[in-house]
């Protein structure tokens, strides 16, 4: 059993095989995932696990070198907006369209479903290096 870190075999093996700029979606309950994209669904009950303590636990995890974002997320969602902006200070943050986000999460390796039920809590981690 691992001693630290993610538990989940699942988001731990695919962290293991990301390279330089591949792509994790962490998505609230509502984002469709795209057909041939993984899904890993952590969703129990509405809410639970949340967007925040999902994102907070992979980031311990992975090196992050870009954070993409539904523009969106800044009006309707000013919690998680802020949450971004704050866990993400020294990480490129990168706004698009809902529609386009959407699109981009058919060249994720995989999609983190979570139980947050709040609009727009969603993001698209781009994989650095870890030299």
């Amino acid at each position: 059993m691992k001693k630290q870190g993610i538990l989940n075999s699942h988001i731990s093996k695919v962290l293991a095989d990301f390279g330089h700029t591949d792509w994790l979606v962490i998505a609230d309950a509502g984002l469709p995932v795209p057909d041939g994209v993984m899904k890993i669904d952590l969703a129990l009950t509405l809410g639970t696990p949340s967007f925040v303590e999902t994102v907070t636990a992979v980031e311990k995890d992975m090196v992050i070198e870009k954070v993409i974002v539904a523009e969106e997320i800044v009006t309707a969602n000013e919690a998680a907006s802020s949450y971004i902006k704050d866990q993400f200070k020294e990480t490129k943050i990168e706004y698009v369209s809902h529609e386009s986000f959407k699109e981009m999460t058919k060249q994720a390796k995989a999609v983190i479903r979570t139980g947050e039920a709040t609009p727009y809590a969603n993001c698209l981690l781009q994989a650095g290096v870890i030299f």
